[in-house]
């Protein structure tokens, strides 16, 4: 098994694994439009396919997601332009390599990372915004139907909250006084009764930077419904994936499920040298394996090896 994709290209953040009519693809961040990959093998080679979705007037298009719902091919990404910060848009295609048209934005303020299921009570949307009313300000990860691919309800139910301070993402951010958190990353999946949401928290920068989940047992399919409970070790931080010995920047993943497997399909970064004082962006796509019974998650990391 190997750690990292046998791509080309330097970066792929925020990737996101899709597996379509027996062909994988992967949709990560990139400045101008979603950026995609294709692959007969999830562990084989991976082809570049360029950008497939983009907005006019727009930039630094975040976290892609992808469900297909009838026969269309949805795809959701937050994004900037000169007039807002980081809107979260959805758009549609034939095709999972697009090109997607027809964009809409679905929230008139600051919201990220999308991850859209359906289950049967309908279609749900998992992503991220701001909660400043609190005493851990910064982002949370939310939950809120969708009418229909294109329309959420906007009543999103509050679902994880900061509660670490190893979940801070800058400390006195805006010189108020006030350490800024970060919850984000949402990917929800269900196994054997149980019900998870996996996320991202801390900042990609940071040594804290980590993937935790909450769990609940339940058959509830209306996920608004649902009460999940953080995974702590007797109430202390205990992260499912954090900076080790031989990679740092672990975070944003998507999962997915093969022959009776889990895998958590992530960014990180190989440590950098001692001597390297100046940041450059190297987040890589990766993959592990994931355990996952009884409401647990453990992750299988490993460095690159035949």
């Amino acid at each position: 098994m190997k750690l990292r994709f046998d791509i080309q290209n330097a970066n792929q953040p925020d990737p996101y694994i899709f597996k379509d009519g027996g062909k994988f693809y992967m949709y990560v961040t990139a400045d101008k439009g979603v950026e995609a990959y294709s692959s007969d093998d999830i562990f084989g080679t991976w082809k570049f396919e360029g950008i497939v979705m983009t907005i006019d007037n727009c930039y630094e298009f975040w976290a892609p997601c992808i469900i297909k719902v009838g026969e269309w091919y949805h795809i959701y990404v937050s994004c900037s332009s000169e007039n807002m910060f980081e809107h979260l848009h959805t758009a549609r295609s034939k095709s999972p390599l697009g090109p997607f048209s027809e964009p809409k934005m679905l929230y008139d303020r600051f919201s990220i990372d999308a991850h859209v299921v359906e289950t049967k009570e309908g279609l749900y949307l998992w992503f991220a915004q701001d909660n400043k009313e609190t005493d851990r300000i910064g982002t949370r990860v939310y939950v809120d139907k969708l009418i229909d691919p294109y329309t959420p309800q906007d009543d999103p139910k509050e679902v994880i909250v900061p509660t670490f301070d190893e979940e801070i993402f800058m400390r006195n951010r805006f010189g108020d006084g006030k350490d800024w958190h970060t919850i984000e990353g949402a990917f929800w999946f269900e196994e054997d009764g149980w019900q998870y949401v996996m996320y991202s928290g801390a900042c990609y920068q940071n040594d804290t930077y980590h993937i935790g989940y909450s769990a609940a047992k339940t058959d509830e399919q209306d996920l608004k419904k649902v009460d999940f409970i953080k995974h702590t070790e007797n109430g202390a931080f205990a992260p499912t994936m954090i900076k080790n010995e031989f990679e740092e920047g672990v975070g944003h993943h998507s999962v997915i499920k093969l022959d009776g497997k889990y895998y958590a399909v992530y960014h990180g970064r190989d440590i950098k040298p001692e001597n390297d004082t100046d940041y450059v962006e190297r987040r890589t796509a990766r993959i592990c394996r994931l355990h996952v019974k009884d409401g647990v998650i453990t992750a299988e990391r490993y460095e690159d090896k035949v």
